[in-house]
C-alpha cells in the first residue's frame, strides 16, 4: 500500500511540481490550495504526511498546523515557508511542526526529510525486548508500545515527533546527548542542519512534562554538550 500524502499548498506551478515528483516516488498525493480546504482534507483521514505552506489564503499555514494538533492528527508535518525567518521556524515548530524547509529548495532534500519522517513515524517493535514497554517515572507514565503519556492519570498529548524524542531520552538513561547526535538518531538527519528545532521541543517536552519547567528535573541541560535525561 502506497503511504499516502496531503500537499496544502496554494501556487498552482509547484504543486504540480510537487505532485508529479512525489508519485513518481510512490507517494499517493492529494492536495489542497488553501487553509480551509486543507485543514479539512486533514481532519477527514489519516494521512501517512502533510506538506504544509506557511503562507496560505484564508487561513495560513500556522493556523492550520495548530488546529490539526488540537483535533488530536499526530500524522507527520513539513511546513513550507518563503521567508526563512528564523521567528517563522520556531513558532511553527512550537505549535506541532515536525519538520520546515525553506523556498526555494531541493527536491532531494525534500523527499529525504519526508523519508526520514515516515521511517521513524512508528515505534520499533523490537525495542521491547531490551526493556519495559510501560516506563513510570513518579507522576508521569509512558507506554512506549502505546504511544500514550499520562500525568497523575490525565493523558499528555504530544506530537509524533515529541513523543520520539522522549521516547530516545528514555531509551538512553544518563547518557549526555548532543543536538548533533539527537537530530541524527530522532530526526534522522546526518547534515548540519537548524540545531534550534532540538531546543524546541526539549522545551516543549518540558512545558508538558516537568513540574516546574523553569527548574526542569526530568531533561536536564548540560551546559555546551546538550541534554540528559534523569528519569
Amino acid at each position: 500500500m502506497r503511504e499516502s500524502i496531503l500537499l496544502i499548498e496554494d501556487e498552482a506551478d509547484l504543486r504540480m511540481t510537487l505532485t508529479d515528483r512525489l508519485e513518481s516516488e510512490g507517494y499517493a498525493v492529494e492536495c489542497a490550495a488553501d487553509g480551509a480546504d486543507g485543514l479539512k482534507k486533514a481532519t477527514s483521514r489519516t494521512w501517512g504526511l502533510i506538506i504544509l505552506d506557511v503562507m496560505l489564503p484564508g487561513k495560513s499555514g500556522f493556523d492550520v498546523c495548530r488546529d490539526i494538533r488540537r483535533a488530536g492528527r499526530e500524522m507527520p508535518i513539513i511546513m513550507l515557508t518563503a521567508r526563512g525567518q528564523l521567528v517563522d521556524k520556531v513558532l511553527g515548530l512550537k505549535i506541532g511542526a515536525d519538520d520546515y524547509l525553506t523556498k526555494p529548495f531541493e527536491l532531494l532534500e525534500l523527499l529525504a526529510r519526508i523519508e526520514a519522517l515516515l521511517r521513524r513515524g512508528a515505534p520499533t517493535p523490537a525495542a521491547s525486548d531490551k526493556q519495559d514497554d510501560v516506563c513510570q517515572f513518579g507522576d508521569l507514565r509512558v507506554d512506549l508500545r502505546g504511544t500514550t503519556v499520562t500525568r497523575k492519570g490525565k493523558s499528555v498529548p504530544l506530537s509524533a515527533r515529541e513523543f520520539q524524542l522522549l521516547r530516545y531520552f528514555i531509551r538512553n538513561p544518563g547518557a549526555t546527548l548532543s543536538r548533533d547526535v539527537l537530530l541524527k538518531e530522532v530526526w534522522g538527519y546526518s547534515e548540519d542542519t537548524f540545531t534550534r528545532t532540538v531546543d524546541v521541543h526539549v522545551g516543549s517536552l518540558r512545558q508538558k512534562l516537568e513540574p516546574d519547567p523553569k527548574q526542569p528535573s526530568l531533561i536536564v541541560t548540560v551546559q555546551g554538550l546538550g541534554y540528559k535525561f534523569l528519569g
